[in-house]
């Protein structure tokens, strides 16, 4: 594939991406809008039970109610609704007012001043505020905004407008200890047309997408295929010819080689993905691999292996790996044969539940750090005190370059586990990327290349 096919793919990925962060985000909004308003068309907070020794409770500047700043359009409107209720149904006083003369109104006022929000909804931080007794109560205050008082639950609703903005909620006569429970309440009816933006914007990158990734992997040369020499060899073949000598000590920085490659693998994962999606729908509705996305995938696989490889894989050649999906000469190949025919049912069940089994298997082999953990906690608050975790191809790679960073050698049973344990892994990956439907063997073919198999264009062995 040319280096501009690839840039067409690699960009028609990157826009698919956009595109389905687009119409998850319009989708999403749309479906909150559609059906987690009330009948009065606000979105509202879980029931909010605040109680405080001092005179009042305020809000933070930057709270819910605060408006977002100069940047706010005039023109959109929202509305905010309090719905506070004392404890007792004694008369409670609400007010939302400027943020400057509601501090000046507090100072010296002991008072609660909520300063976070948590995860939780109902959780809610406060600081207290020493000080004494207000003047006045509140409702001789000429600065509010918005404000009611009375008896029972009060609901104060309130247009928002540009500016810095907090709530108090008093006793009405401006006594001590204030117990309330509030429900706050926002409706903002711009959301539905910013819903509908994000959907329209999502469809037109996918349209985008899809023209860039068909024009990629239109006319996509036939990559070479593997030819089975014994009945029962698995499609998908792995080679990885270790190279002697090899160097003791360059392994320690090939993590740092290996950057440039990472991140335009990255990339090709990203349209990798995609492109196996819509091998999937086209395998659906015709039983048939798209040719040129076919051999799109495979080229991504071809060089993730050079890249593993090179790097902590197998740490089996110092050769820098190529730049390209088609296949050259270097020690690491992989080659698959282009399936006439795929079962339409097979590709509804065989990358999740009939491969689960592998995926077991297999994550024991390639997991990182993060991932197929055990988690040990202290029981107070989940803080995990130890972590463990890693695959086991990483663990022998690690032993197999510490015994040739101390004996210049590579122990070559350590390397013929190893390719047994990648082989078996990217039998897998080819299985559930749609690419062969022959389901992976358990077992593990070791060595540099399976026995029953031969690279293109090499004789057959008499054997």
């Amino acid at each position: 594939m040319s280096a501009g096919k690839v840039f067409m793919a690699v960009t028609g990925a990157i826009l698919a991406l956009v595109a389905i962060a687009l119409l998850f985000g319009g989708g999403t909004l749309m479906w909150a809008y559609h059906t987690q308003r009330d009948a009065d068309g606000y979105f509202n907070s879980p029931a909010y039970q605040i109680a405080a020794d001092g005179y009042a409770i305020s809000t933070s500047s930057v709270d819910l109610t605060s408006h977002p700043g100069g940047w706010w359009p005039s023109r959109v409107r929202g509305t905010v609704r309090l719905r506070v209720r004392a404890a007792g149904g004694a008369p409670v006083f609400v007010g939302i007012g400027p943020r400057n003369q509601i501090e000046a109104f507090l100072s010296g006022v002991a008072h609660s001043e909520i300063t976070d929000i948590h995860s939780r909804l109902r959780d809610l931080t406060i600081d207290q505020k020493p000080g004494d007794a207000p003047q006045a109560p509140p409702d001789q205050q000429k600065f509010w905004t918005a404000a009611i008082e009375g008896e029972g639950e009060q609901t104060l609703t309130w247009n928002v407008m540009r500016g810095e903005w907090m709530v108090v909620i008093m006793n009405a006569d401006a006594s001590p200890v204030v117990s309330v429970s509030v429900v706050a309440g926002a409706s903002l009816p711009i959301l539905e047309p910013i819903g509908i933006g994000l959907l329209a914007g999502g469809f037109l990158f996918a349209i985008l997408a899809s023209l860039l990734i068909a024009g990629a992997t239109r006319g996509a040369a036939v990559l070479p295929q593997v030819k089975p020499v014994t009945l029962g060899s698995y499609p998908a073949s792995l080679i990885g010819s270790l190279d002697v000598p090899l160097s003791p000590a360059l392994w320690l920085v090939k993590w740092f080689l290996a950057i440039p490659h990472y991140v335009v693998l990255a990339f090709l994962w990203a349209a990798f993905a995609i492109l196996t999606f819509f091998a999937w729908i086209a395998i659906l509705f015709t039983g048939r691999y798209p040719r040129g996305m076919f051999n799109f995938n495979v080229g991504v696989i071809r060089w993730t292996w050079r890249v593993l490889f090179y790097s902590y894989a197998a740490l089996g050649t110092d050769r820098y790996p190529p730049f390209t999906l088609e296949e050259v000469e270097y020690p690491a190949r992989f080659s698959i044969p282009y399936p006439e025919r795929l079962s339409r049912g097979l590709a509804l069940v065989k990358w999740w539940l009939l491969a689960i089994p592998h995926y077991l298997i297999v994550g024991v082999f390639t997991s990182g750090f993060f991932f197929w953990t055990t988690r040990i906690s202290d029981r107070v608050g989940d803080n995990p005190m130890l972590q463990i975790g890693g695959g086991l191809i990483g663990l022998l790679v690690i032993l197999s370059g510490l015994a040739l960073l101390f004996t210049g050698r590579y122990p070559r049973g350590l390397f013929n586990l190893v390719m047994g344990l990648n082989r078996w892994s990217f039998r897998v990956l080819a299985y559930t990327a749609l690419l062969t439907d022959a389901y992976p063997p358990f077992r593990l073919d070791m060595g540099e290349r399976e026995s029953e198999r031969l690279l293109p264009d090499e004789p057959e062995s008499p054997h």
